[in-house]
């Protein structure tokens, strides 16, 4: 007989009732506040189409590298899990999951998938013997049409969801979805492939952007057509431009110097180090065209992409093994601020991965630069004592008010109202103990409360 699942409703409170009472107060204040999620990777096409969920594996399983890593990493292959060539068994996979449900106890991942049960209405302990009773009741509730995507983002009380998108795309699905929906839906521009000579396909990528509206060949031709894209998106309600780099580099070079590296990066004729000044010149260049047309830069830095060159290979990207590396935002943004730090209206949102650098840097920086904002917990992160340990790295030097609001940067759309949750909780954890050591007044913590879940991050995303 296995025990059914209980979700303890103070979960992630304090152990001391006092503190735990203050924090279940607070919390009770958010916790059914719309959900503001300005920086994320849900499909558009889900939301433009309306198209069931395939199957409890592909919507747990497959497709989430936050699970398939951990599995991989105890001896589980990819192919049994459905990310080779091959046609996977949906059954199989997810009886995999299941038999290895213990090796998710304390990580991020089991709290949200053990949230995103509780939804679904699945009373059963994964395990081994549960796992096709499990299936079937998630599929069954797959096919009905409120878990269809439409549903959901209503359900879930989502207000604002913005997706990731290549400069290129036309958005039209965009606008096939900005009527059917009570809340908004907005692209967000995402110009890595075009700006990183490394990227596969750097050279066509970029000949495509600038026959897009024949621009010239030249560096000057290709700033003028990626500012081109960049007001396409803004016409379709864009609000902020996204740049995910390894190194937090800025250069501002000369226009010579610019033209020539262009050139040689698009013949791939350049070297490892003419790479580094180019990418470090286009993040500057990202910012001015950001001082200049408003979008918000928001910069996710401090990660070896596709450590496992075998499994690149084998694969593909985004298949776990991306892996977090140690950057320098003092030095590399210094370029950057010294143009465009002071400038009226500019934001820039720092997401690190390296969680030394928050008190070390993105705090310090935000406590001076008004353009400065210290992104949320990030990927590896987001989980409920990094959460708290992030808090505590960044309010002595920062306070609350230079962060973005919890983003929850996630495709796996089930975990959107899971992810928000644990955030609400979490902060109202660190709240209730600050207001318990005379820290701040009870009536700080609960404005405080009400504006990072809405106000914040509306302000920040210029929402």
């Amino acid at each position: 007989m296995h025990e059914p699942r209980r979700r303890d409703p103070d979960r992630l409170f304090p152990v001391d009732p006092v503190t735990r009472g203050i924090a279940r107060d607070l919390y009770q204040r958010v916790a059914e506040a719309p959900i503001i999620s300005p920086h994320g990777h849900v499909p558009i096409d889900w939301l433009a189409n309306d198209t069931p969920f395939a199957d409890p594996a592909a919507l747990f399983v497959t497709h989430d590298h936050y699970v398939t890593r951990l599995l991989h990493a105890s001896g589980v292959s990819f192919d049994d899990l459905g990310l080779g060539q091959g046609a996977s068994d949906p059954r199989e996979v997810w009886r995999l999951l299941a038999s290895n449900w213990h090796l998710f106890a304390g990580t991020s991942s089991g709290y949200w998938l053990e949230e995103e049960l509780d939804d679904l209405g699945v009373a059963a302990e994964l395990c081994a013997d549960t796992a096709d009773e499990t299936y079937d009741a998630i599929a069954m509730k797959l096919a009905l049409p409120e878990w269809r995507p439409r549903s959901l983002f209503e359900r879930f009380g989502i207000d604002v969801l913005a997706t990731t998108d290549d400069p290129l795309d036309d958005l039209a699905q965009h606008v096939a979805v900005a009527d059917a929906l009570a809340g908004r839906v907005l692209a967000t521009f995402r110009p890595d492939r075009y700006l990183d000579p490394d990227a596969p396909a750097f050279a066509e990528n970029v000949e495509r952007l600038l026959g897009e509206a024949a621009f010239p060949s030249t560096f000057v031709g290709y700033l003028a057509a990626l500012a081109d894209r960049r007001r396409h998106f803004i016409r379709h309600g864009a609000v902020s431009a996204d740049h995910g780099v390894e190194e937090p580099l800025t250069i501002d070079l000369e226009s010579a110097r610019a033209e020539q590296l262009f050139q040689s990066v698009l013949r791939g004729r350049a070297s490892s180090e003419e790479k580094r000044l180019f990418r470090g010149h286009m993040l500057f260049q990202m910012a001015r065209m950001s001082v200049e047309d408003g979008l918000v830069m928001t910069v996710h830095a401090g990660v070896l992409r596709n450590h496992s060159t075998s499994t690149l290979r084998t694969y593909g990207p985004d298949t776990g093994h991306d892996i977090p590396v140690p950057v320098d935002f003092t030095r590399g943004l210094r370029p950057l601020l010294e143009a465009f730090g002071l400038a009226p209206g500019f934001h820039l949102v720092l997401f690190g991965i390296d969680e030394s650098v928050y008190s070390r840097e993105l705090a310090p920086l935000a406590g001076f630069y008004p353009s400065v904002y210290i992104g949320a917990p990030w990927w590896f992160l987001d989980a409920p004592d990094s959460i708290g340990r992030f808090r505590s790295a960044t309010t002595e030097t920062a306070g609350f008010s230079r962060g973005s609001g919890f983003i929850d940067d996630t495709r796996a759309f089930l975990s959107i109202p899971a992810r928000h949750d644990m955030a609400r909780r979490a902060d109202s954890a660190f709240l209730a103990r600050l207001v318990v050591e005379g820290r701040i007044r009870a009536q700080q913590a609960e404005r405080i409360a009400d504006d990072l879940v809405g106000p914040l991050p509306r302000r920040v995303f210029k929402l």
